[in-house]
């Protein structure tokens, strides 16, 4: 049988090296991985997952909980989930999506929960595995999630620049922490630029959007852009516009938020905020790991830069050739073109 000292050897490493490829890569340079990983393929070597699990008494699986209907969000939990599973997957662990009704039977090491509400945080706070949460929440829990406030700053400023007399937030009926980071940006762009915010809330369904579009019509002038705080918001507005016959970009400019799937598919197609999902997947996955490693300690919080992707909903005059010096910096190291 081999052992983990002929792959030492045939790797020409110490002991020691081949494990840390094994156990945590992230410490290690990607030469020694390459190295190791060759001779463990040359030698036919896999490790013994089972007997490591049971030497540190883990099952090598982590559960990932949604807590929201996933019928119509099915890309953007399945890039979500491609992330989790590169993540997990370099330390042989198994992944298991988790439904309502089977949340507590079988054994994990760990929970990635996301969609929480504010009446889920009791129950949450009373598991006792490590537990990352995918999404910005203000109970002190460790979170993984883009960062809310800077995506609506950049969508609202990039409205301004493109000389919109009219720019309005249309927010998603929540009262929950990324909603508000996301209203909190758009605001403070607003103030800065001396500009009154105006702020609307509906249902996060397309229906819900378009119906208060085509109720409130003559509120809203031509030159006017609705910064919106979900592609599927910002789809609804979209179907309200075409449908009284205006003109967008010209008459009307949309920008939305998420970057998943939506953005593509509409005509025309989206301005949005892109969030990286698989890369914030990737982090959750890691996180909950070094969690687990470290028995427990609070790993705090990370969020990821969004991105602007510039599309037809939003005019291509006024670029950032033409913002001002004010808003050129941050702006700019915000922008992706496809």
């Amino acid at each position: 049988m081999v052992t983990l000292a002929d792959v030492a050897r045939r790797a020409n490493v110490s002991k020691m090296t081949v494990s840390r490829v094994i156990n945590h890569p992230e410490q290690v340079t990607d030469e020694l991985k390459k190295l190791v990983f060759a001779a463990m393929h040359e030698l036919d070597y896999h490790p013994n997952v089972a007997a490591k699990a049971l030497a540190k008494n883990r099952t090598q699986i982590v559960k990932f909980f949604i807590l929201e209907e996933i019928s119509t969000v099915e890309p953007y939990y399945m890039n979500l989930l491609i992330g989790i599973s590169l993540a997990l997957s370099r330390h042989q662990y198994s992944l298991q999506l988790v439904a309502n009704n089977n949340f507590d039977l079988g054994a994990c090491d760990g929970y990635i929960i996301t969609g929480m509400r504010n009446s889920d945080y009791e129950w949450i706070s009373r598991i006792e595995k490590p537990v990352i949460l995918f999404g910005e929440n203000l109970h002190g829990y460790d979170f993984v999630d883009t960062n809310n406030k800077e995506g609506g700053m950049i969508s609202t400023r990039y409205a301004l620049s493109l000389g919109y007399d009219k720019v309005v937030f249309v927010g998603i009926d929540l009262k929950e922490a990324f909603e508000y980071s996301r209203e909190r940006g758009y605001i403070q762009v607003m103030q800065e630029s001396l500009r009154e915010p105006e702020i609307v809330r509906v249902e996060n369904h397309s229906h819900k959007s378009q119906e208060m579009l085509q109720k409130n019509w003559e509120k809203y002038p031509k030159n006017t852009a609705f910064v919106c705080a979900s592609d599927r918001i910002a789809v609804g507005i979209e179907r309200a516009i075409q449908k009284k016959g205006a003109s967008i970009p010209d008459d009307y400019g949309i920008i939305g938020y998420d970057g998943i799937f939506l953005d593509q598919v509409v005509s025309p197609r989206l301005t949005t905020i892109r969030q990286d999902v698989a890369k914030l997947g990737e982090i959750c996955g890691e996180m909950l790991l070094n969690k687990i490693e470290q028995k427990g300690k609070k790993q705090g919080f990370k969020l990821l830069d969004p991105m602007l992707v510039k599309r037809e909903t939003t005019r291509r005059k006024g670029d950032v050739e033409n913002v001002s010096v004010n808003n050129l910096k941050p702006l700019a190291k915000n922008l992706l073109c496809p």
